[in-house]
């Protein structure tokens, strides 16, 4: 049993900075970490690659001032979390991978600053600083890992679900985590239906959720054993289908009624809230100046007076169709400050893509 998270996270810690794939960042190297991070905002924000050994002073503040406060360099880093160096083959720096200092969700280890240089990908580094860390989280008796993503990187979201993360939030920013409480899973496509299945020691592969089409909106249905399923795997499972329908390009509100209460879920949950959250995300994206390249085409909201007058009181539950209630209805997205989100080429996340 783990008594105090914050001396199992140091044990974690002391794990990684022996192990074979990762060595800490010294003392004196902290100045070329950040430009590796920076790099990594710059490719991830404004899709562009630049070669962070090779910033000048006056190149790495331009790239700063354009992406504003995220461009910040924070002073004191190493405080509030260890910082290391994704190793290649040869043992040389090929990328960075950071580890808070203590613990975020059900005591998980926090892990941020994933990022490998273009000519260093495709080799399996990335996957392996992440079995690292899951590995670290486990000998220690913690949860696992979680970190966060922005929507609009498409290809590290479809890298971390073809990972097999699963999704556990969209406050803010995309949450994944991989926990031993949770299987391993599948999604697949198959007669125009999208399927959502849990790896299960007895039974193999067990379909839990089925995504389709009606019309416009969509079609969610369960399986006797997604009812059946453990709380984990209950809880998890719509928001994480959920984001590989968005990738895929597909719709993710059931109709007017459930977009009405599309907010109830803006921290995790059904895939409504997803959808809520991504046209904030993409707006937010817009208003600071950023292209934003979407696979997602957000849903028509039926205006506030339309829904409002639609009926009754009922708070919307997952197995049954909601009804509208007094709350105001989330109204369609204002005009963009900039030119609105490119259409990407939508796929589900293990494809193969990226």
């Amino acid at each position: 049993m783990v008594r105090s998270w914050d001396a199992a996270v140091e044990r974690a810690q002391d794990r990684l900075a022996a192990g074979p794939r990762l060595r800490a960042v010294a003392e004196g190297d902290e100045r070329r970490f950040a430009l590796w991070d920076l790099a990594s905002l710059v490719e991830g924000e404004l899709g562009e690659l630049v070669a962070p050994d090779a910033l000048a002073p006056e190149v790495e503040r331009r790239w700063r001032e354009r992406l504003g406060e995220s461009g910040r360099e924070w002073p004191g880093g190493e405080l509030y979390r260890r910082r290391y160096w994704v190793l290649d083959g040869d043992g040389a720096a090929a990328g960075t991978v950071a580890v808070d200092n203590w613990t975020k969700g059900p005591g998980q280890l926090a892990v941020s600053s994933l990022y490998l240089t273009p000519e260093a990908r495709g080799r399996g580094l990335a996957a392996g600083a992440l079995e690292e860390v899951y590995a670290a989280a486990a000998a220690e008796g913690l949860p696992g890992f979680r970190l966060e993503a922005h929507w609009a990187w498409q290809h590290a979201v479809r890298y971390y679900l073809r990972r097999g993360l699963w999704v556990v939030g969209w406050k803010r920013s995309l949450a994944l985590a991989r926990m031993p409480q949770l299987p391993p899973y599948r999604v697949c496509e198959e007669g125009g239906w999208v399927h959502l299945l849990v790896a299960d020691r007895a039974w193999g592969w067990v379909p839990m959720l089925a995504a389709g089409r009606e019309g416009r909106w969509l079609r969610l249905d369960e399986t006797p054993d997604y009812r059946a399923a453990d709380g984990w795997v209950h809880e998890y499972a719509r928001s994480t289908l959920a984001l590989h329908l968005a990738l895929a390009g597909r719709p993710l509100v059931r109709g007017p009624q459930w977009w009405a209460e599309a907010w109830r879920w803006s921290d995790a949950g059904e895939p409504e809230g997803l959808a809520y959250k991504i046209e904030q995300f993409e707006q937010l994206a817009l208003a600071a100046g950023r292209q934003v390249v979407s696979p997602y085409r957000p849903a028509v909201a039926a205006s506030p007076a339309a829904t409002a007058t639609s009926t009754a009181t009922s708070t919307p539950t997952a197995t049954s169709t909601p009804t509208a209630t007094s709350t105001p209805a989330p109204t369609p997205a204002p005009a963009p400050r900039a030119a609105a989100p490119v259409a990407a080429s939508p796929g589900l996340a293990d494809s193969g893509d990226g």
